[in-house]
């Protein structure tokens, strides 16, 4: 099918609905799900953000911008401490654990607006990772309208720009937890260095990279025909000295650049 195809697809899917409330992260999936939503369900649509530390505020407020610009009923879950021993222990499972936190506290919001349908932005191409975060969802009861209609992510960002959502070319983010390796703990320090060192490459013009967190080292994430411009250009001395003055002692580059999910390479 096109994607002109599985867009119809969508939105009839989402027609059958009595009302919907959709985990809104601000990013490309959720963005595109909370808007079609919109269009077809009207003020049946609730938009739910999760603010835990686990994200960035960065991610946090441009979901409240889009939120107020569509005009659309929107709740931000204020999360203060994810106190799961598993997730802490940042065991391979880790997602399994924090999604089915994170979902049954929306389904509560979800429960104290009348609305029985929760949805997130899953779509298919994430059926191509290691995705434990999948069974707590089938668990909880939660759809995943944009994966059922057999859209990939480039579907999406196709769409997207056809649509005018703002965030078609936005580049791909996941929680800051993905950062560091399976089985090291996850502590808010680790967090906080890791938002801050991509916040201080984003602000150089890096669009799309990670971070990992690897103790005392840092391994930079570039798309690879970004790693010679940012080795030239003097943004590898300045990232350098800013990463050291976070707490990391050593800061490298890998040479097999940025890849989505790359922790999960080990496994």
């Amino acid at each position: 099918m096109t994607a002109i195809e599985k867009l119809k697809v969508l939105k009839n899917n989402l027609s059958k609905l009595d009302n919907l409330t959709v985990a809104f992260s601000g990013g490309v999936d959720s963005t595109f799900l909370l808007k079609i939503a919109q269009d077809v369900l009207r003020e049946k649509v609730l938009a739910v953000t999760v603010n835990a530390f686990i994200h960035t505020n960065k991610e946090i407020q441009e979901s409240i911008d889009y939120a107020n610009e569509i005009n659309i009923k929107h709740i931000v879950l204020n999360i203060n401490d994810i106190n799961i021993k598993e997730f802490i222990d940042n065991v391979p499972e880790r997602c399994y654990f924090c999604k089915k936190d994170i979902f049954t506290k929306i389904k509560k919001v979800s429960n104290e607006n009348d609305i029985n349908n929760i949805a997130d932005g899953s779509n298919i191409d994430d059926l191509s990772d290691f995705r434990p975060g999948m069974k707590a969802l089938k668990e909880l009861g939660i759809i995943s309208p944009l994966k059922e209609a057999g859209l990939t992510k480039q579907d999406i960002r196709d769409l997207s720009k056809m649509l005018n959502i703002p965030t078609w070319n936005k580049p791909s983010f996941a929680c800051l937890a993905s950062r560091i390796p399976y089985n090291h703990k996850i502590t808010p320090k680790k967090l906080n260095m890791i938002e801050k060192s991509e916040e201080y490459i984003s602000q150089l013009g890096f669009k799309q990279f990670r971070v990992r967190h690897h103790g005392e080292i840092a391994r930079i994430e570039l798309k690879q025909d970004e790693i010679l411009n940012f080795l030239e250009s003097g943004s590898s001395n300045k990232v350098c000295e800013y990463l050291k003055s976070l707490g990391f002692n050593y800061v490298t580059i890998d040479l097999l650049g940025y890849r989505t999910g790359s922790m999960n390479e080990v496994l």
